[in-house]
């Protein structure tokens, strides 16, 4: 072989296993996913808070790099859909608190003697007071502050916590707190109850700790718990039980060892009272873009990549480090780890984009973290019409995978989902399936609406919901094989005929809670947390359930349940943990115009 010869050949060989080394590379970039990671979850975007001016950045940085890919606006010239939602609350001017003790007239000074808290009501009251000891009803420990006394129209005080804490003897758990702590199961209480004005009151401190008022705007519940709702210290409390000659102390210590209630009218004492809080609502944005398929009848469909892009900003709401409340909660890994994998599917996608007989949409999802708002919303307001969206992927903490585990969730919504996903399965990564569409992402918005589903996730970790939930601890080379996964799941999605077939998976019920924080007994509805109403409208039913069986449909309003009013979610939690299985409740919702009453048998949780 002449000289020339070898070097055509070398330059042969060369080409084709330059050729061979690409066709093998994978199509999702680890480098990329980390840069779009790095910016997403980086401390100057202040952990993007829904309705802030840094989520507002992400949803420009993510429509930037959409339109890079190719993309085109789904509707219209803009890539953003808009929106509005309640992002939280603050304390307007006229919050005043003032006692009458005998013939003495006290005021009190705001976040110095006392503090209303974010989810109170608005308005003015003047009351008697009531001390209910931890303000709790418990019929299943046989423990209820409120035998025998009525509080109908007044100020009802109560210890923050609950009896014979730290006691593990203790019907109450001890060890740690049941849901009978939570405040705003005291404000739903006492407000059945009747009562006017709530104040609460820290438990004795030990010797190392300080009477200290719950920061405003830091407790997690409902917009409005329909009561006024303060937090008052121990020492202006015990002020105003001078006439009783008794102390919080001598009261707490005096339910703690024998575990009886002390309830008792507060003499010559009565609480007047005005809260002001102001909701804040703020404007946000999905963020959609479209790759067009080919095929000019099969483009009319398409295949929706999700993830949504929000976090908890400085985590004043849903932290799980409330102590360090303020710090950026940077959101590595929930979600700009699903976020970035979906722009790195828009740009491998974007240059296949004619082996794509259907269109494809990409869809950056805003307040996730506050109920799943923006997925909410969509599907209420499509760019791409419900009944020809083939199938959904959702994409939510994919950084993180243990053992190269993932998380595949909505395998049984379509019959030939599972064979799709062991194809696509390339890179090696040891798939976990889950039969339901349900869960706490996005997808289930689009489950509700008979849209086919996939849900990928890594799984939970130490970091979820905390500060230290940053970049360097995701691990993006197994990212790409997730990205990998999902990019090989959709071009089969966006090719074969006929499209998926949306399957109703008959679903288990959901498992009892530990440690005495369950929900009770089992119902079977799925709350729509995208709109507001007074009560509780459903998204959907459960196929079987006791909500199904009395015939309660997706879209009813829960107005009332066992004769107590429903106003919001946690009410309806409230009520639900007061009964048992076996049960048979009368239950009021509204269907459009017409008002029914139906009754429901709880069944038991598994």
């Amino acid at each position: 072989m002449t000289h020339k010869h070898r070097a055509l050949s070398l330059c042969l060989l060369l080409a084709l296993t330059a050729g061979l080394w690409a066709a093998d590379q994978p199509a999702i970039s680890p480098e990329k996913i980390k840069a779009h990671v790095e910016y997403l979850a980086a401390a100057a975007m202040k952990g993007r808070g829904t309705g802030t001016p840094e989520l507002n950045k992400a949803a420009k940085y993510i429509a930037d790099v959409l339109k890079r890919a190719g993309l085109e606006p789904v509707a219209g010239k803009s890539y953003f859909q808009k929106f509005r939602v309640t992002v939280g609350a603050k304390l307007g001017p006229r919050n005043k608190a003032e006692s009458v003790v005998g013939t003495q007239t006290s005021a009190w000074k705001v976040g110095q003697d006392y503090q209303p808290l974010n989810f109170s009501d608005s308005g003015e009251a003047s009351a008697g007071l009531v001390f209910v000891g931890f303000g709790i009803s418990a019929p299943e420990l046989e423990y209820d502050d409120y035998l025998h006394m009525d509080v109908t129209g007044k100020a009802v005080i109560a210890l923050r916590q609950e009896p014979q804490k730290d006691d593990e003897k203790s019907k109450f758990d001890g060890k740690q707190p049941t849901q009978h702590s939570q405040i705003v199961s005291k404000a739903i209480n006492a407000r059945n109850h009747g009562a006017k004005i709530l104040v609460l009151v820290n438990d004795q401190p030990g010797p190392s700790e300080e009477d200290l008022l719950i920061k405003f705007g830091s407790l997690t519940g409902p917009e409005n718990a329909g009561i006024l709702l303060i937090q008052a210290k121990r020492d202006v409390v015990d002020k105003w039980l001078t006439p009783s000659g008794k102390t919080l102390a001598q009261l707490q210590k005096m339910i703690d060892e024998k575990l009886v209630p002390q309830s008792f009218y507060a003499p010559d004492a009565k609480l007047n009272v005005r809260v002001d809080v102001q909701r804040i609502t703020a404007e946000t944005q999905n963020v959609a873009g479209v790759l067009r398929g080919s095929d000019p009848k099969l483009a009319e469909e398409a295949i929706i990549i999700g993830a949504h892009y929000d976090h908890l900003g400085l985590g004043e709401r849903n932290s799980l480090a409330p102590s360090q409340a303020g710090k950026v909660h940077a959101g590595a890994d929930d979600n700009a780890s699903g976020t970035s994998v979906m722009l790195e599917l828009a740009r491998a996608l974007g240059e296949r984009r004619k082996e794509l007989r259907r269109s494809v949409v990409f869809l950056a999802f805003s307040g996730e973290e506050l109920g799943l708002l923006g997925s909410a919303y969509y599907t209420k307001n499509p760019a791409w019409p419900l009944e020809k969206t083939a199938a959904m992927l959702n994409l939510d903490m994919v950084g993180r995978p243990r053992e190269s585990k993932l998380y595949v969730g909505g395998v049984g919504t379509s019959p030939g989902f599972k064979e799709i996903l062991e194809k696509a399965n390339r890179t090696g990564l040891q798939l976990s399936y889950s039969q339901s569409g349900y869960g706490s992402s996005d997808h289930t918005s689009f489950y509700v609406k008979n849209v086919p589903v996939l849900f990928f996730f890594s799984g939970l970790h130490a970091d979820y919901h905390k500060p230290s939930d940053t970049p360097e601890k995701i691990l993006f080379a197994d990212a790409a094989r997730v990205g990998d996964l999902a990019l090989n799941a959709t071009e089969t999605l966006a090719s074969q005929e006929p499209r998926p077939q949306f399957v109703r998976v008959q679903e288990a019920r959901p498992v009892a809670g530990g440690g005495g924080t369950g929900y009770g007994a089992y119902f079977g509805s799925i709350p729509d947390m995208g709109e507001e109403v007074e009560g509780v409208k459903f998204a959907d039913v459960r196929d079987g359930s006791p909500a199904a069986k009395a015939g309660l449909k997706a879209g009813d309003i829960l107005i009332e349940f066992a004769g107590k009013p429903i106003k919001n979610l946690y009410d309806f939690t409230f009520a639900l943990r007061a009964h048992k299985p076996g049960e048979e409740i009368s239950v009021t919702v509204l269907r459009g115009r017409e008002k029914l009453i139906v009754s429901v048998k709880l069944e038991q949780r598994k």
